[in-house]
C-alpha cells in the first residue's frame, strides 16, 4: 500500500522532523499546508517549493481557544484535505532533586504542546475526515521511543509522548468500531533521539552539541517515509524498533483482549 494521502496538514512544520518529513512529501507530489509559529521559517518553505506545492498558516498550537476557528479556516479554504499530520513537540528537562528549579508554567506548556493541544485538534478535525467517507484519510502522530521507555532527564516529555501512545491505540480501537470513521486510519512514527533543534542548548543548556546528538535526520526520514509508504499503522524507527519489538505486540495483544472481553467500547 503506498502513501494514499493528497493534501497533507503539517502542525510543527518550521523545523526538524516536521518540515524533513513535509519536504519529503512535497518531493512526492503531495500538496503540504505548512503550520508553524515561526513565519519566517514557513515563508522560506514557501519561497522554496511554490503556492502550488505549499501553503503556509502561523498558528500555535497552544492556542487552545483559538483552535475551532483554525480549524474551519483550514477546512473550508483546503476542503480536499485528507490528512493531519501532528507533529508540534517540546523537550524540556526537569530535576525532581532541586524542586526549586521546576518551572511549572513550563511544565504546562510542555503538556499542552505534546498532549492536550493534539485532543482538541482531533475533536476538531474529526468531522472533517468523516465526511468523506469514500476517500482514504488519516491524523498521523510523531510520538517517541520515550513513549516506550522513559530516560531520567525530561519526565514530563517522556510521560506526555506516553500518554499520547495510550491515546492513539485506544483512538485507533475506537474509530475501527464506528462505521462512520472506518476511512480514517491512525498511524504513529515512533522516533528514536533525532538530530534536530529539540535537544537545542537554547532550551536545554544540559545537553552540549545538542543538534549532532541522535540519528542522522536524513537517515530518519528515509526510515519513516519507507514505513508510511508501506502503509504501515505503526511506524518505529532506528533502535526503537528494539523496544518495540520487545514488548509491544504483547501490549496490543492484552489490549485487543481486553477490548473483545468488554464487548467493544461503546453501544452505537
Amino acid at each position: 500500500m503506498s502513501f494514499p494521502y493528497k493534501n497533507v496538514l503539517v502542525l510543527g512544520a518550521t523545523s526538524g522532523i516536521g518540515l524533513a518529513l513535509a519536504e519529503r512529501m512535497i518531493e512526492h507530489g503531495i500538496h503540504i499546508i505548512a503550520v508553524g509559529r515561526r513565519q519566517e521559517n514557513l515563508s522560506s518553505l514557501h519561497q522554496k517549493h511554490g503556492k502550488e506545492k505549499v501553503s503556509t498558516i502561523q498558528f500555535d498550537v497552544t492556542d487552545l481557544a483559538g483552535i475551532p476557528s483554525f480549524v474551519e479556516t483550514v477546512t473550508k479554504s483546503h476542503p480536499n484535505l485528507d490528512s493531519i499530520f501532528m507533529n508540534s513537540g517540546i523537550q524540556r528537562k526537569i530535576d525532581f532533586t532541586h524542586p526549586s528549579t521546576i518551572d511549572l508554567d513550563l511544565i504546562t506548556t510542555e503538556l499542552t504542546t505534546n498532549y492536550t493541544s493534539t485532543i482538541h485538534l482531533i475533536k476538531y478535525f474529526l468531522p472533517h475526515l468523516q465526511s468523506h467517507p469514500s476517500t482514504p484519510t488519516s491524523l498521523i502522530f510523531t510520538t517517541s521511543g520515550l513513549a516506550l521507555v522513559p530516560i531520567l532527564r525530561c519526565p514530563n516529555y517522556c510521560a506526555s509522548k506516553a500518554a499520547m501512545h495510550h491515546l492513539i491505540l485506544t483512538l485507533r480501537a475506537q474509530l475501527s468500531y464506528a462505521e462512520a470513521s472506518k476511512n480514517v486510519r491512525v498511524i504513529e512514527i515512533l522516533p528514536p533521539a533525532v538530530q534536530t533543534e529539540l535537544h537545542d542548548q537554547k532550551h536545554q543548556p544540559d545537553i552540549k552539541d545538542g543538534g549532532a546528538f541522535g540519528m542522522p535526520l536524513g537517515a530518519f526520514v528515509d526510515e519513516a517515509w519507507e514505513g508510511l509508504s508501506k502503509g504501515q499503522e505503526d511506524v518505529p524507527v532506528g533502535m526503537v524498533k528494539g523496544s518495540y519489538g520487545a514488548f509491544e505486540n504483547e501490549r496490543r495483544s492484552m489490549f485487543e483482549g481486553i477490548t473483545k472481553r468488554l464487548g467493544g467500547w461503546v453501544e452505537e
